[in-house]
């Protein structure tokens, strides 16, 4: 069965709509820039109700709660690997200087036998949509481009 996550992609309005988007951390992303980016998110059970998967997840990444507010459904895609992932947008801001990356183990160095903490992500970044597509883990542009459809429909203009 494939790998499904759930995510958050928070928004506000500027200039022009900028998104959150989180680098990935661990050291296979260090040194990357383009396609190093992601929503917030991550994998939930079959179980697990998909947009209170997105919640939780956006909270363990970040550490900080999901603003209040209504969702706007962005979909489903699939990444190169096989990974399914359905996103809901929500407009608002969070205080980054509460934020706190949430930690993975992992192996570090391959083979060595030793575990390593890692940041899942080490750093995020508000960007306007054509920075996010340039950044972001190629299927997960598509997210964007929805977005912009959905505010478009929505009769908002800044985007």
């Amino acid at each position: 069965m494939a790998t499904r996550s759930a995510g958050i992609l928070l928004y506000r309005r500027r200039d022009d709509v900028e998104v959150l988007i989180g680098h990935m951390g661990g050291p296979w992303w260090t040194r990357r820039d383009h396609r190093a980016w992601s929503i917030p998110k991550g994998e939930y059970t079959a179980g697990e109700e998909p947009l209170a998967a997105a919640r939780r997840e956006f909270q363990e990444e970040l550490g900080v709660p999901v603003p209040a507010g209504p969702v706007t459904p962005l979909g489903e895609i699939r990444q190169s690997g096989g990974k399914h992932v359905t996103v809901w947008a929500i407009d608002g801001e969070i205080d980054e200087k509460a934020v706190r990356f949430g930690e993975f183990e992992m192996e570090w160095p391959p083979g060595s036998g030793t575990t390593r903490r890692f940041p899942e992500l080490d750093r995020i970044a508000w960007t306007d949509l054509p920075t996010a597509a340039e950044r972001l883990v190629a299927a997960q542009a598509a997210f964007l481009d929805r977005l912009r459809a959905a505010l478009a429909a929505a009769g908002d203009r800044s985007q």
